[in-house]
């Protein structure tokens, strides 16, 4: 049996624990074997409501906070969030089935130092800035709405509520139903962080209740949303109503590039890592990798050997490199796609249709790698968010650029090669954010996508520059 986390009673509002207004729950349950670990309340319009009125009270007081002092009070969440990682790692490896280690590296380490980076950046940032007779001011732009998917729970949520906090803007956060129980941790540690009581609010619930209510409240000024293209879809035509800013981190289907001069070990082992890190489940993924023809067999024999080496099991086994997908459906739709490949002739040289030996409980699928695929086909077209390689061959380096640059998408890309020509082939790339040789991740760097990936950026300057409104004052 699976122990039972601590279950939110209620809604997050104006600093306290606060009853629904509906006796309806959610049922928050571990992908590894069925079970339920948690509820939280289904939140309606009227919580909605509440939250948005906390909110917009609290903004006042907040928004003319010191921008230092405002970093301050982020950087105690910050190690507040330390002082229980291992707490949160085991939350969301329970909700969401990512394995341990990650979850303590990754899942709780990231938000951390999220969360310690835009306090850095508040010390230099120009919060007013002169231009001939005009002062240029960057003010708060006010209630913010979060909106925040299930693969990384509490980073997607301190992505934006760490830049809105420094910006000076209040918060609404509706955490994804599938992970929402960091949000409680997180609630608490602003509240002993001493973030005054408004500034930052959650409601749990739906995206079609809790998701729709917000975007189309007047009183939210902006809407910060990571998740599906159909999703951002809807929200942005909701938000249109209001004409409120819509930020959208959205779906992705990065290719890695392998150029012939690359180091192949090195880039295959890489490659492979950004397909089954988390079971796939990353927007930022490289699922398509893109290798000289000549080349070919030689790189997949490589992944094949690679993919080997990552065992699928529980996610609170120290050794697993692929835990379950974060719940039974997404389950039946990655192993949809896997069947597509299939019946589209793609090959699959690893993996396969079917659940991993031994795991006939769990949303566990074969971690999958497909030779012979068509670059039009379903499978390297469209975003599977799911432990699926495909491996496609081009002539030269402009059919290369051709094919990753030939989806709806442009979020990630990757480059392997000797560093100078790597470059010159990732500027070629139609994506936010290009990888040369397994590039380090930077949380001053910006990250969002081109095309239907989204708008809008998260991270470093610009990231916080999307919380905030400038006004010129002519003198």
């Amino acid at each position: 049996m699976t122990e039972r986390t601590d279950t939110p009673t209620g809604h997050w509002i104006d600093g306290e624990v606060t009853p629904a207004g509906s006796a309806e729950t959610i049922e928050v349950v571990n992908p590894a074997n069925g079970e339920v670990v948690a509820e939280t309340p289904a939140g309606t319009p009227a919580d909605v409501d509440r939250a948005v009125a906390a909110a917009r009270a609290a903004f006042p007081g907040w928004a003319a906070t010191a921008p230092a002092d405002r970093a301050a009070v982020v950087r105690r969440i910050a190690d507040g969030l330390q002082a229980r990682v291992e707490e949160i790692a085991r939350v969301i490896t329970a909700e969401m089935g990512a394995p341990l280690t990650l979850s303590r590296a990754a899942q709780a380490g990231f938000p951390i130092l999220v969360a310690r980076s835009f306090a850095d950046l508040a010390a230099d940032f120009a919060w007013t800035e002169e231009a001939g007779n005009s002062l240029i001011v960057h003010e708060p732009i006010g209630v913010v709405g979060a909106i925040t998917p299930w693969n990384f729970p509490l980073q997607q949520i301190m992505s934006k509520v760490a830049p809105a906090l420094i910006a000076g803007d209040t918060v609404v956060l509706k955490p994804s139903e599938a992970a929402p129980l960091t949000a409680r941790i997180l609630a608490e540690v602003t509240a002993e962080a001493g973030l005054p009581p408004g500034v930052f609010n959650v409601v749990y619930g739906t995206g079609p209740v809790v998701g729709e209510a917000m975007s189309a409240h007047p009183d939210i000024d902006m809407i910060s949303f990571t998740g599906s293209t159909r999703a951002g879809r809807r929200i942005s035509a909701v938000a249109a109503e209001t004409v409120k800013r819509v930020a959208l981190e959205l779906g992705g289907k990065g290719a890695l590039v392998i150029l012939d001069d690359a180091d192949l070990p090195e880039a295959v082992e890489v490659g492979l890592k950004r397909v089954f890190v988390n079971g796939g489940q990353v927007c930022g993924a490289w699922p398509r990798m893109l290798v000289p023809r000549a080349r070919h067999d030689e790189i997949v024999a490589l992944a094949v050997a690679a993919a080997a080496r990552y065992t699928v099991g529980d996610p609170n086994d120290e050794t697993t490199g692929v835990g379950p997908l974060a719940s039974e459906a997404h389950r039946q739709k990655v192993e949809g796609y896997i069947e597509r490949g299939i019946a589209d002739g793609a090959k699959p040289v690893f993996g396969g249709p079917g659940r991993p030996e031994g795991r006939e409980k769990g949303a566990y699928v074969r971690p999958t790698i497909f030779t012979g695929v068509d670059p039009d086909s379903a499978i390297a077209q469209e975003e599977i968010f799911g432990p699926v390689l495909t491996i496609i061959p081009y002539r030269d380096e402009d059919e290369a650029v051709e094919i990753a640059n030939n989806t709806m998408y442009g979020l990630t890309g990757g480059i392997f090669g000797e560093p100078g020509h790597a470059l010159e082939v990732a500027r070629r790339l139609r994506a936010g954010q290009v990888d040369v040789n397994g590039g380090e991740w930077n949380p001053l760097a910006p990250f969002g996508g081109y095309k239907q990936s989204g708008n809008g950026r998260e991270f470093g300057r610009l990231g916080l520059e999307e919380f905030l409104e400038t006004k010129s004052i002519q003198r």
